[in-house]
């Protein structure tokens, strides 16, 4: 890796996977972390998504706090086969990955790819808003990493 690697600078969220979308935001409620809000249907990333299985990462429930610093989301994942499911299924509950806010999506991708990080997935809106998760297994970082831009005027998160 190179140290001149900009796109993970900006710290948007963290996202923690659980069992249960509805209990675990009562809980972080009750302790004060909320108000809670759905994300958006998955559909617009249908535009260009790319991963192991689109239809079962279409499948994928978020809902997200907006913290004084950053962003916390909660994924919920279906039954499918998701990275997110095979995370939960080994790991239990916990955090699987941080997101970056980065100008331009395709341009953090193409700087870290360069810099030797590998593509797990990548989404992207007909506006060129969008995401990219990076597998860092087999590096030890622990944690999946994740750039993602609202160019376009866009406004919501994940």
């Amino acid at each position: 890796m190179t140290s001149q690697l900009d796109v993970f600078r900006s710290l948007h969220h963290v996202c923690i996977v659980v069992h249960d979308l509805e209990r675990s935001s009562a809980y972080y409620e009750s302790i004060g972390i909320g108000p809670w809000h759905d994300y958006p249907p998955l559909e617009p990333y249908l535009h260009d998504l790319r991963g192991p299985d689109p239809e079962a990462f279409l499948q994928l429930r978020f809902r997200y706090a907006e913290l004084h610093n950053a962003q916390l989301q909660l994924c919920q994942p279906g039954p499918q086969d998701t990275a997110q499911r095979r995370f939960l299924d080994t790991n239990g509950e916990g955090v699987y990955h941080l997101g970056f806010e980065v100008d331009d999506c395709d341009r953090a991708e193409q700087d870290a790819v360069a810099a030797g990080l590998r593509v797990k997935s990548h989404g992207r809106r007909e506006d060129g808003s969008g995401f990219t998760y990076f597998d860092t297994s087999a590096d030890g970082a622990g944690v999946v990493l994740e750039v993602r831009a609202t160019q376009g005027g866009g406004n919501a998160r994940h």
